[in-house]
């Protein structure tokens, strides 16, 4: 058990438990396949869209990918799905044939040779291939490492969710949340009003002061669905922490969501749309730092967007364990120990995608946490199964529960009793695992972490130090 500090111990809580928390989701993500919309268009035209969407978006990096594959296998060594299954199809390179298809016989150099040697491409061959592309893909990079042709597979997988788009193939579940979001901008009816209402919460009962829309701040934070439908703890202890650290932050009401279901669905003008008025928002208060909430696909979706000019914009991104980490290295978290043995999970898209690796350690050093590492850690950890929206998916199920199980004996062989994550996702899912499988391991969030081992006392001492971000 780890020790924090006597007001968060014996504090009555005022947000429910984690465990409350996933089955009251898991609830709600049962009733999604009901609202998913029907296709609209004729099968042509679905056809046609998905073809053309794969044309538009292969650019010379793609072809490159498509015609480097000398099947070496490689890749299935890496496969969280394929590793625990042992079924051919899982494999990585596998996933590709269909997108590979299209372009030999409509933009390669030797189209003329490939319609002459292959079948036209037909709706229900996307129908087959939407397996392969939804449920066993969770686009967590660990193929591409290995792959001696350096073939980027997570990329080449968005792209042919961006054809299952044009196609109206996407899984019920992910098509009724992008449904949602297009057309109300809300995730599990999320919004400005639920935001306000949950900074009144937390001002109300936990006396904690979250600056909402402030004119100007240096750090403008992001929140999540998650946090305002079901776990009022991340934006509490996010709130706890700022406060802590005297930062000139805020977040704002028409800029908050880090889910993006535009990016995980494969539609790039949601994508747009979504991430706009985050943007706009940030440079309408002059902020310095973004600040991704523990939302692992949110780091994507902001950080590598296609459609933003991130060399231009006057403000630095950085994920929440990111942040973390850098008021931990520069001495400026104040925190009381944790005990026990404790291993980390990097989640795929800010560690082995983006490189951030030694923050989120630097912050379980900060609290002298005796962390022991997986067999296969940092760039090598293996994903957790639901990224890339799997968790939601009731057809991926099965892989799903089965890829966890390798998460289970890494962290049973690293003699660890506890997992700190530091995404909501995977959160979700160690959760569902822990559950299914009787584990015995907690499972925390590292902010939620971080501010139970606040010194509280010393935060007045640290604002008046600082006054802003170091």
């Amino acid at each position: 058990m780890s020790t924090a500090n006597t007001t968060a111990a014996t504090a009555t809580p005022i947000f429910p438990s984690f465990e409350q928390v996933y089955q009251g989701l898991a609830g709600q993500i049962g009733m999604l396949r009901e609202m998913a919309p029907q296709p609209t268009k004729s099968d042509e035209k679905r056809l046609q869209g998905a073809v053309e969407t794969l044309i538009e978006e292969t650019n010379a990096d793609e072809a490159v990918w498509l015609e480097s594959c000398i099947h070496c296998g490689q890749c299935t060594n890496a496969c969280h799905y394929f590793q625990a299954t042992g079924e051919a199809k899982y494999a990585p390179m596998r996933k590709m044939d269909l997108y590979r298809r299209v372009y030999q016989r409509e933009i390669s150099p030797m189209r003329w040779w490939h319609r002459l040697i292959t079948q036209p491409v037909k709706l229900s061959d996307f129908e087959q291939a939407k397996e392969l592309i939804y449920d066993s893909c969770s686009e967590c990079g660990r193929c591409t490492m290995v792959c001696p042709m350096g073939i980027d597979t997570a990329s080449l997988v968005h792209h042919m969710r961006s054809a299952m788009v044009a196609a109206e193939l996407v899984p019920p579940e992910l098509a009724a949340l992008r449904m949602e979001q297009k057309q109300m901008g809300t995730v599990f009816g999320s919004s400005p009003d639920s935001l306000r209402k949950m900074v009144e919460t937390i001002r109300e009962k936990a006396g904690i002061e979250v600056p909402l829309d402030k004119e100007q701040a240096e750090v403008m934070v992001l929140s999540s669905a998650v946090d305002l439908v079901a776990n009022g703890n991340g934006l509490l202890a996010t709130a706890k922490i700022m406060n802590h650290l005297g930062v000139d932050w805020t977040i704002c009401s028409d800029g908050f969501e880090s889910a993006n279901f535009g990016l995980l669905s494969g539609d790039m003008s949601l994508w747009k749309k979504q991430v706009d008025p985050i943007i706009a928002a940030a440079q309408r208060v002059q902020a310095k730092i973004l600040v991704i909430a523990e939302c692992g696909h949110a780091y994507p979706a902001l950080r590598w967007n296609p459609m933003l000019s991130s060399g231009g914009l006057p403000f630095e991104m950085m994920y929440m364990s990111e942040f973390l980490g850098k008021q931990a290295k520069a001495g400026n978290l104040h925190l009381t120990p944790f005990d026990g043995k404790v291993t980390f999970h990097d989640p795929c898209k800010t560690g082995r995608r983006g490189g951030a690796f030694d923050e989120p350690r630097a912050v379980l050093a900060a609290m002298d946490a005796d962390l022991v590492e997986m067999p296969a850690n940092k760039e090598y950890n293996w994903c957790c199964g639901g990224g890339a929206g799997i968790f939601l998916l009731e057809d991926a199920t099965r892989l799903r529960d089965e890829s966890f199980k390798i998460k289970i004996r890494e962290v049973n062989e690293s003699g660890a009793e506890s997992v700190v994550v530091s995404c909501a996702s995977c959160r979700l899912n160690f959760e569902s695992g822990r559950q299914k499988n009787h584990w015995d391991k907690q499972v925390h969030s590292l902010v939620e972490l971080v501010a139970d081992h606040l010194i509280e006392d010393e935060s007045t001492a640290n604002a008046q130090a600082r006054g802003a971000v170091a």
